[in-house]
């Protein structure tokens, strides 16, 4: 690509913000000409809007400092200067539903990290390597909301994306029954530990909403498109447990599945080593070579050493074993601010751009 397409960050001071802006850095697709916010941080610089606020260990880039932060509610403002939008803002359900389609009205695309528009019918919820065949869903939405450019599509939830590839690759085993324990990092909850010391030496057994979306999340995923929208698959039967550790970044994921069709332990571990999608197939700049990797030390995967495999992009599992109640179990994990937040949706802008959906106005 010779001109790169122009970004907005619509909630860009917050963490995910934040990592959007690190990411796409000297992305070689993408720049970031536009920042919006809340109307309290519009009118200052992006430096003097975030100060100390600045949550990762990457330094600011200095690209950004000293732009200005627009309104994001000046939706026309906004998308004039840009041809499509990250989009994570901290806002009530029905409030990101709205600025979300108001955006795509203007015939700007909008790709969401929030969770408002993740089970709206005609709107795909991807992980570009698992059902990037929901995108077909987009045409119907344009026509929906009026627009031949804009449209939505959406990030699903941070902590399925610790078990849900690896249960992917072995779909055709047909897998029946999931119990899944997340224990998530507290970046997931936009904190590092100095905003949040009550977690250090503690461990909270509740995330609010968190078990309802890890349960019900992936069916969608594995949904099919019927009459134009996305209907949930039926099976397999998820249950999870949330729990919230003092960790700063990676979600890891106990696991217990149970197939219809029981595969060998070398079975999955060859589907495991040898799945790939369509951002593999493209070679997408954000998309990890090898998307699952396999641990074979049984204290494999940990967070701290393996949250960044494949720069936070793949997902790696370990501890892979037979059960007495289940067929098999095993040990996932994600790194959730990149691969399971801003990451993913850069992946999935990335896939959108290569297949045509989002192009320069």
């Amino acid at each position: 690509m010779t001109q790169k397409l122009k970004v907005g960050i619509v909630g860009g001071t917050g963490m995910v913000g934040q990592r959007f802006i690190d990411l796409l850095d000297q992305h070689p697709w993408f720049q970031v000409t536009v920042i919006a916010a809340s109307a309290g941080s519009a009118g200052k610089t992006y430096e003097e809007s975030v100060q100390s606020r600045w949550k990762l260990s990457t330094p600011m880039p200095e690209a950004v400092k000293n732009m200005v932060i627009l309104d994001a509610a000046k939706v026309d403002e906004v998308a004039s200067q840009v041809d499509f939008i990250f989009c994570a803002v901290d806002m009530k359900k029905n409030e990101i539903q709205a600025l979300e389609e108001a955006y795509a009205k203007t015939g700007t695309p909008v790709v969401s990290n929030n969770s408002a528009h993740r089970w709206t019918p005609d709107v795909p919820m991807v992980i570009p390597e698992i059902n990037d065949g929901h995108l077909e869903v987009i045409a119907a939405q344009r026509k929906r909301l009026g627009t031949s450019t804009g449209f939505i599509a959406v990030k699903p939830n941070c902590s399925i994306q610790s078990y849900v590839p690896a249960l992917h690759a072995l779909l055709d085993f047909k897998p029946t029954n999931v119990v899944a324990s997340t224990y998530q990092a507290i970046s997931g909850a936009g904190k590092n530990f100095t905003d949040w010391p009550e977690m250090l030496d503690n461990v909270i057994p509740y995330i609010g909403g968190e078990e309802e979306k890890s349960e019900q999340e992936p069916l969608r995923i594995w949904g099919s498109i019927v009459n134009n929208e996305i209907v949930k698959a039926s099976a397999p039967l998820i249950t999870t447990q949330c729990i919230r550790v003092p960790v700063l970044d990676g979600h890891l994921a106990t696991v217990f599945v149970s197939f219809e069709n029981k595969p060998s332990k070398d079975e999955i571990l060859e589907r495991w080593l040898q799945f790939k999608g369509r951002p593999q197939e493209l070679g997408l700049p954000s998309a990890p070579k090898q998307f699952i990797t396999y641990f074979e030390e049984e204290n494999r995967p940990q967070t701290r050493l393996d949250r960044d495999i494949e720069r936070g992009m793949g997902v790696s599992a370990g501890r892979l074993r037979e059960d007495s109640l289940f067929d098999y179990k095993f040990v996932g994990l994600s790194h959730n601010t990149l691969r399971g937040a801003a990451g993913g949706a850069v992946l999935i802008a990335e896939l959108l751009k290569a297949e045509g959906y989002i192009q320069a106005k």
